[in-house]
């Protein structure tokens, strides 16, 4: 079907009362069998599917808006909206609707919205129309208590609205509010914001479109400053014309899209700033307000995507050299700005708006930016990656890794944003904190693809262990070069403690990579170092790193701690402490009893040989003598393994006293060992018993070296 006319975008409100596309399709009218009735039909364009079908109730109160939209309510919470392309194709279905609920179709709404007792639309019904007073400054009181006591009542709503519609009454009260201000009258002034707010509350598209036309507007907003609540007037239409400024970074041709983003900019401030916050009964009274703003974003965005010549114009001066910095920064700005509005769009609308900004270069556009000095440009440049990386990760890592074959690792655009995150002078580093929560999304393995022929874990962290950890550990190596952190000052402290919370989620997730660089750069002696740092949470820091390798029960890791004495740092803070019972104490003796519990031999055997002349006296915990007596279990093992065999035959027999219950982990530990141990094999751990040591490290080692 390519009758433009009938192509619509269905639309329906979720629980945030914010609007989702549920498609976009082509609308029909027609008797169905099943539903006994009339009924809108939508059927998807891509696949002729069956998007929407809808009984036009005779009952239902359906609304239109803006002159492409119909609006209407299923049921109690569930609202839908149909989004035409042209009027021509909304005014048709409209006709129809009307037709079968026997409506003149020159009304914008053809029901009243709630059901009211019998009594009150008796009432209602046989008064007629609602007489507004005449427009004068006397009876402004009079106009106030008539809007605030119709709002109540759907019936009077409705009688209201048509009569602010059918009277042009709106412009008449405007004129009033000017006459008012050249007066001086306050009391007249806090009648007019009243009547303004009560307007709003009508909800009324024909109201709305009125009240937000350029002549309107700012006189809307000027009667909204004087609320009686508040002792001297807002100033928000000094703010309006004074203070933002619209600048027009690359020339709109199209005045109906400029005046689009005045009235939505405008709109928007009404909504944020100048109307009250809603209280829970007037919440849902805004609902067109909310959907007016909506479509107008929509809208833009739509148009502005459209417009190639623009979007080409923008990336092109965004990476000119010859571009003066002024300028630059309103084009990021401006760049930031769009991609904002963006976030009100629907996931396949806000697919084909990136793809759009891809195709356009916005990746080596953001790369030149990034490489320039002026912070501001920069941060916005930031903004803009950060709405690209959490739309589609693996468009950026795609790109990173295609220019590493022929840049250099420095101007790298990951390498930009570790070194802006390192280099960051905000005292509170809010922008490296922001930076390294995207570094933690690109190297999220969980949001990474797999492909039959391509795998983008293995690529990409192959390529990012080469060309980019060596930027990121470069403060922490070049600061722990002694037995005390070099610089230990707050911010670099705090900068020390983002790189290590990123290693700790490496350590995590990314398995033989994070192993080869920690024990080939030494990575876990230098992290250490900063137990001794004058800042706990840092200290702290370095000591959740090594427990979350400890955590992993991995021989090559236990190997490597042995070799380097690595729990030294470890028992020195722990007894540097004291007495003190802090996080840190609490942290160490969990690190230990995590030891003792999961019966990790190697480490085990490692604490008390080297270190129990130090921990023998610490007696208000029993992890330290529990894992003495378990490195004596273990010892008398060795010596003596028939007598091992057969307390393993007694103790699969008798009943276990012990309080603990054993974990089945834990209790195939033991077997395991025991089993071991019966056939004279060297004690290891479940992991490695299949493996041998120097053949995984041997390709490890050469790929490293590679």
């Amino acid at each position: 079907m390519t009758d433009t006319r009938r192509r619509v975008k269905v639309y329906t409100l979720n629980e945030d009362r914010q609007w989702d596309d549920r498609g976009t399709g082509h609308v029909s009218s027609g008797y169905v069998e099943r539903l006994k009735g009339m009924s809108l039909l939508v059927r998807a364009e891509s696949d002729g599917s069956l998007l929407l079908e809808s009984k036009i109730n005779p009952n239902t109160a359906y609304q239109k808006q803006q002159d492409t939209l119909i609006v209407w309510s299923e049921a109690e919470n569930y609202d839908l909206a149909l989004s035409f392309q042209e009027k021509a194709g909304c005014d048709e279905i409209w006709e129809k609707i009307c037709q079968v609920q026997g409506k003149d179709p020159s009304v914008d709404i053809t029901q009243d919205l709630v059901d009211e007792s019998e009594e009150e639309r008796f009432d209602d019904m046989s008064s007629p129309g609602l007489e507004l007073p005449s427009c004068e400054l006397s009876r402004l009181e009079e106009i106030a208590e008539l809007v605030a006591s119709s709002l109540p009542s759907p019936l009077r709503r409705e009688k209201l609205a048509l009569a602010l519609e059918n009277e042009g009454y709106i412009k008449k009260l405007l004129e009033l509010f000017h006459v008012c201000e050249d007066l001086e009258n306050i009391e007249g002034l806090h009648h007019l914001y009243e009547i303004i707010k009560g307007i709003f509350l009508l909800n009324r598209t024909a109201l709305f479109e009125v009240m937000f036309s350029e002549e309107c507007i700012m006189d809307v907003i000027g009667c909204l400053e004087y609320d009686p609540a508040l002792s001297q007037p807002r100033k928000h239409r000094e703010f309006l014309t004074k203070t933002a400024k619209f600048k027009e970074v690359i020339p709109i041709s199209d005045p109906e899209l400029k005046q689009k983003i005045h009235q939505t900019y405008r709109v928007q401030y009404i909504q944020d700033m100048v109307l009250p916050t809603p209280s829970v009964f007037e919440e849902n009274m805004l609902s067109t307000l909310h959907s007016f703003i909506f479509f107008n974003k929509v809208e833009i965005v739509g148009m502005l995507q459209e417009d190639e010549k623009f979007l080409t114009d923008l990336f092109a001066q965004l990476t000119d050299e010859a571009t003066d910095e002024e300028k630059r920064q309103e084009l990021v700005n401006f760049l930031k700005e769009f991609c904002a509005f963006s976030q009100t769009l629907q996931p396949q609308n806000r697919d084909a708006f990136f793809k759009t900004l891809s195709n356009m270069g916005i990746l080596p556009a953001l790369e030149v930016i990034l490489g320039m000095d002026d912070t501001q440009v920069r941060s916005a440049a930031t903004d803009i990656f950060s709405y690209l990386v959490e739309y589609n990760p693996s468009m950026v890592r795609e790109f990173v890794m295609q220019e590493a074959q022929q840049n250099d690792d420095d101007i790298l655009l990951i390498n930009l944003i570790i070194e802006h995150m390192i280099c960051d002078t905000d005292p509170e580093l809010g922008g490296a904190v922001q930076l390294m929560g995207l570094l933690r999304t690109l190297v999220d393995p969980e949001n990474m693809l797999a492909t039959a022929n391509k795998t983008e874990k293995t690529e990409f962290l192959g390529f990012f262990y080469k060309h980019c950890m060596h930027v990121l550990t470069a403060p922490l190596l070049a600061n722990t070069t002694e037995d005390k952190p070099s610089k230990d000052d707050f911010q670099t402290a705090q900068l020390l403690a983002l790189v290590l919370e990123l290693l700790t989620f490496c350590v995590e997730h990314h398995t033989y990579h994070i192993k080869n660089y920690i024990i080939n750069k030494d990575i876990l002696r230098r992290v250490l170092v900063l137990m001794a740092s004058k800042h706990a949470f840092l200290a702290l820091c370095a000591l959740r790193f090594k427990r979350k390798i400890i955590g992993l029960k991995d021989e090559f890791y236990n190997r490597y701690i042995m070799k380097s004495f690595l729990f030294e740092p470890v028992v020195k803070a722990f007894l540097n402490n004291g007495s003190r019972y802090n996080l840190m104490n609490s942290a160490i003796i969990e690190m230990f009893e995590f030891i003792r519990v999961e019966d990790i031999k190697s480490l085990t055997a490692h604490v008390i040989e080297n270190y129990w002349k130090a921990l023998e006296d610490v007696d208000y915990v029993q992890t330290f003598k529990g894992l003495k007596l378990r490195f004596e279990q273990q010892r008398e093992r060795q010596d003596n393994p028939k007598l091992d065999s057969m307390r393993s035959i007694l103790r699969n027999h008798r009943y276990r006293r012990d309080a603990r219950t054993l974990e089945d982990e834990e209790e195939m530990w033991f077997n395991t060992d025991e089993d071991d141990m019966e056939d004279g094999e060297a004690v290891v751990s479940p992991s490695d018993k299949t493996k041998n040591d120097d053949d995984i490290m041997d390709p490890i080692s050469k790929f490293m070296e590679r």
